[in-house]
């Protein structure tokens, strides 16, 4: 009689055995896994920030907006956008556009439209680069590694300048022409707002976002004068250099 019901209760699978250490935390998170899902951390609420931007000088307005550079950093940090190809063209003994905007690591070509040589180079600490002289055509390239302002040369035509400001921030806006700027996507909460421009120089604010409305930026710009500056070895440049010298 006893051995058929020995025999059952061997045939039965025995649940494992939990130790009285596993059984307590199980219990702890059936009891407190809602609360804790509850309070984990979610991504912030994406908000915008719009505002204008007025450049005077000496009382009166300059329209000279849409060459600035507006950019916000969150308290927190943000992302680290991927780099981007980007061109900057010398034509006419210009650089076209002045003013270009890349995040960090990003590579820059500088192609030749003239039918001279340039010399395109920066002393910019961090992103010095020189890319000797070279004739017509697909041009060569820098990349760009430090966040900051780049000032752009060339070592033939001490009359070109060019600006390359480089980010390490996604939020970033070129105002229009009347100077109007908008900036999406931004987490909520409290950063620095930072804005440029080669007549004003740098500017930054520290702002909450979302603001209690649009904001209003007044600069005071520089009278507008030639940059004086060095050649690529530190010398001024030659006064006698002509065109035919570089063909």
């Amino acid at each position: 009689m006893l051995a058929p019901l020995c025999a059952l209760a061997a045939s039965v699978t025995r649940p494992p055995r939990v130790s009285l250490r596993a059984a307590a935390a199980l219990a702890l998170a059936a009891l407190c896994g809602a609360p804790f899902a509850a309070l984990a951390p979610r991504p912030a609420a994406a908000a915008s920030l719009a505002g204008s931007l007025a450049l005077v000088e000496k009382g009166g307005p300059v329209r000279e907006a849409a060459d600035a550079v507006v950019w916000y950093v969150p308290d927190g940090g943000a992302p680290r956008p991927a780099p981007v190809r980007a061109e900057v063209q010398t034509r006419e003994r210009r650089f076209i556009p002045r003013v270009t905007v890349v995040p960090v690591g990003s590579e820059v070509w500088f192609p030749n439209g003239d039918p001279i040589l340039h010399n395109v180079f920066s002393v910019s600490p961090g992103n010095r680069f020189d890319l000797g002289l070279y004739r017509k055509g697909p041009g060569r390239a820098a990349r760009f590694a430090t966040p900051g302002l780049v000032r752009v040369y060339c070592n033939v035509h001490q009359a070109m300048v060019a600006y390359v400001v480089v980010l390490d921030t996604p939020h970033v806006a070129r105002p229009t022409a009347d100077g109007a700027f908008v900036l999406d996507g931004l987490p909520e909460g409290r950063g620095t707002l930072h804005v440029w421009h080669e007549r004003t120089g740098a500017w930054s604010r520290a702002v909450s976002v979302p603001a209690d409305g649009p904001l209003a930026i007044t600069l005071e710009a520089a009278p507008r004068r030639p940059e004086l500056h060095l050649d690529k070895h530190g010398r001024p440049y030659r006064e006698d250099a002509r065109d035919d010298d570089y063909r």
